[in-house]
């Protein structure tokens, strides 16, 4: 530095001021010279140029290692590559989806569903592609290794995405996962949708009637139960038996309350047809006899509670009950009924 006349310093051509280029102000940027400064701004334009162009060309380079890995089934591979371009393009939905379709490749649902629906919110017309490509991975896990937590989660999302979307092939398995669970309630529909894809065979007839039993409808699955009980395979035999007397129980004893005495008659003897479930038949006969007393055919309700006696499984009080039944009829002693 050099001082001008009077002691009053001045700046040497090419001085730069230290000031920190980060917070230049125009009074720094008026002590560079013309060229200085031009050819400063320049190398930092084609400094961040050349990052960006690293920066674009490193995210192709991966994006083509993951395509190429995707094509040889190396999914695991294919994901890596794939979440290294998407940390620096979040927004990019074509990304999104090759990544969200990567997690679906491996299994990991959960995290591919979340990138479909970010894929989704940026483009709406995405939804399409997001659920069909949910359903090929349910069908390959119905198909396949049979993992039903894994088509259920996949078919879920993929209604959420798009709802209405065509099950086809996949209801019937997903009812069967659910059931298997003990999950009737979420059984039901596609049990009902499986019923509407073809024509229902036996087992499917009665895997439906068994959900509506469980969700306390007996009613319609005597229906159902009705339509297979000649048509059942021989392996299930029994359990059309149980489920029929079951449910004729249940509602005979529903129609006693409701004081509509000759349709539990019905249903109760329908339950002692099929000789099921067998600690029914003794309670059973036990109401018969109750029914037909009311009706004054007392021989006919003496030996129903005899034979309720000799069915009861466990002893005791119902047997005791029968006994005091059956003398309050011999002995007329009775609250003045017919018996």
């Amino acid at each position: 530095m050099r001082r001008g006349p009077g002691g009053t310093p001045r700046l040497d051509a090419g001085y730069i001021s230290p000031m920190s280029t980060s917070s230049w102000s125009e009074g720094a940027a008026a002590a560079l010279p013309a060229r200085a400064l031009t050819r400063a701004l320049t190398t930092v334009m084609l400094f961040v140029a050349l990052a960006a162009c690293t920066a674009a060309g490193s995210d192709q380079e991966a994006l083509q290692r993951g395509d190429e890995a995707f094509a040889r089934g190396e999914y695991t591979e294919a994901l890596a590559e794939y979440r290294l371009v998407l940390r620096q393009n979040e927004n990019d939905v074509d990304i999104l989806l090759r990544t969200a379709h990567a997690f679906a490749s491996v299994g990991r649902i959960d995290e591919a569903v979340e990138l479909y629906r970010r894929a989704v919110e940026l483009a709406p017309e995405a939804a399409d592609l997001a659920a069909a490509d949910l359903l090929r991975v349910a069908r390959r896990a119905t198909d396949g290794r049979r993992d039903g937590i894994m088509a259920a989660a996949a078919v879920e999302a993929a209604l959420e995405l798009r709802p209405g979307v065509n099950l086809t092939g996949l209801a019937r398995p997903l009812a069967e996962h659910f059931s298997r669970n003990g999950q009737f309630g979420q059984a039901l529909p596609y049990f009902q949708k499986a019923m509407g894809e073809a024509e229902p065979d036996p087992n499917l007839i009665l895997d439906l009637a068994r959900a509506h039993e469980e969700l306390g409808d007996c009613e319609l699955a005597l229906t159902y139960l009705d339509r297979v009980q000649d048509d059942v395979p021989i392996l299930r035999r029994s359990e059309v038996d149980w489920r029929v007397g079951h449910c004729s129980f249940e509602l005979g004893m529903e129609a006693v309350e409701a004081g509509r005495a000759d349709d539990a008659l019905e249903l109760f003897q329908a339950t002692i047809e099929v000789g099921e479930p067998r600690n029914r038949l003794a309670p059973a006969w036990f109401e018969v006899g109750e029914i037909l007393a009311e009706q004054g055919r007392c021989q006919e309700a003496i030996a129903a509670f005899e034979v309720a006696q000799q069915e009861e499984l466990g002893g005791g009080l119902l047997i005791q009950r029968a006994r005091d039944r059956v003398d309050d009829i011999r002995f007329r002693r009775g609250s003045g009924g017919p018996c």
